[in-house]
């Protein structure tokens, strides 16, 4: 313990908010490697995360999001545990880079991969079947680059999976976690619209 400098410690803590105790544990786990350790406390954190998953969410916030120009809009419900964590900046800085992300997701149209209605997979299977560059590949390979890209097309359509736009090495979902594991209480995204001008809609 004596070889862990307490400047280390508190570099560690500052950036992961991570407890004393969690820092020392992970850096002697590393030896001292901080990157290392940061992973460390990252997944300890996210595995507590996952077990706040299904904690029942009844606040929140509903967050708007204007881009530049006042030509797309976003509307989003987000939600977790108490009034008390909805009232934190933490979440509310959440809320509003969740926002900014569907708006410069042009793609997204569903909160996760489960929401996507089964009927448009379906369609979408169909597509990939009929195009031309697969009339020549053996059915078994056939059949792996059409679920390679059913998933990939899949992922593009779903918030939680695009990559964080202020940092593209981690997932919506994966910037979730961490907020869960920082203020202790599950939180989901509900829904959210996005407003186009002009856009048509059925």
């Amino acid at each position: 313990m004596s070889a862990i400098s307490a400047k280390l410690v508190k570099e560690l803590r500052e950036k992961t908010g991570a407890g004393m105790m969690d820092c020392k544990k992970a850096l002697q786990e590393s030896n001292c490697k901080m990157e290392e350790a940061i992973v460390k406390l990252r997944q300890k954190g996210l595995a507590s995360a996952d077990k706040k998953n299904s904690r029942a969410t009844t606040e929140g916030l509903i967050e708007s999001y204007i881009h530049t120009g006042n030509k797309l809009g976003v509307l989003l419900e987000i939600n977790c545990e108490t009034d008390f964590v909805a009232r934190r900046s933490e979440f509310q800085n959440l809320a509003k880079d969740i926002a900014m992300q569907i708006a410069s997701s042009s793609d997204v149209k569903f909160v996760s991969i489960k929401d996507i209605p089964e009927e448009f997979i379906k369609n979408e299977q169909a597509i990939e079947l009929g195009k031309s560059d697969l009339d020549k590949k053996p059915p078994e390979i056939k059949e792996k680059i059409i679920a390679g890209r059913i998933e990939k097309r899949l992922k593009e359509m779903s918030l939680l999976d695009q990559p964080f736009i202020k940092n593209n090495d981690i997932t919506i979902e994966e910037l979730i976690k961490e907020r869960i594991s920082l203020l202790g209480e599950n939180i989901q995204v509900k829904r959210f619209h996005k407003y186009v001008l002009g856009e048509v809609t059925e």
